[in-house]
């Protein structure tokens, strides 16, 4: 693990994090004197840094970004995956309504949490992580809720809401290409 690895991973997941360019730009510089402070005393990167270099920017990112910022863009994201999720359905299935029983919203709200919960924690997934995470969690939580409650219709989704539920994640990421231009031209 080299100090250009760290740094890299951290500016990736405060930049994931939606922390601006400049409080991103004063965390690296002082990351940057810890490592060399570590360095000069004979120490490696891990022994800043840990394990889980990602989980260490995460625990930095929660102390410079505030619970109600981190929640709204959770609560931007989360509707803006399901809605992204519920238009799949409706392609797959060539419907205008797609019907949810008691497993598919249980898998959903299991997957949901879930990485709700590891999102505010470590800051990433992963794109694999994010599957395993589906399979294990959710498919168990599916087919529980189907043997115990049914595969009943408790409600119908037209397609328009589910296009609706997109529109508070599609305002957050407007706003964060917005800010994008200034930190690309100052990496």
């Amino acid at each position: 693990m080299t100090h250009e690895h760290v740094l890299a991973v951290c500016r990736s997941n405060w930049e994931y994090r939606g922390l601006d360019d400049a409080t991103v730009r004063e965390m690296l510089a002082e990351l940057t004197a810890h490592l060399e402070d570590a360095e000069a005393a004979g120490r490696t990167p891990r022994d800043v840094v840990g394990r889980d270099v990602t989980a260490f920017a995460a625990s930095w990112a929660r102390a410079r970004m505030p619970l109600h910022r981190r929640a709204l863009r959770m609560a931007a994201m989360v509707p803006f995956v399901a809605g992204g999720l519920l238009l799949v359905s409706h392609l797959l299935h060539g419907t205008t309504v797609v019907d949810i029983d008691a497993g598919r919203l249980a898998f959903w709200a299991a997957i949901g949490v879930v990485t709700v919960v590891l999102e505010l924690r470590r800051g990433s997934l992963g794109f694999a992580r994010g599957w395993i995470v589906a399979l294990v969690v959710g498919l168990p939580v599916l087919v529980l809720t189907e043997r115990l409650v049914g595969e009943r219709t408790l409600f119908l989704v037209p397609l328009w809401g589910s296009a609706l539920l997109t529109l508070p994640g599609i305002g957050y990421l407007v706003a964060e290409r917005r800010r994008a231009p200034g930190r690309t031209a100052a990496s």
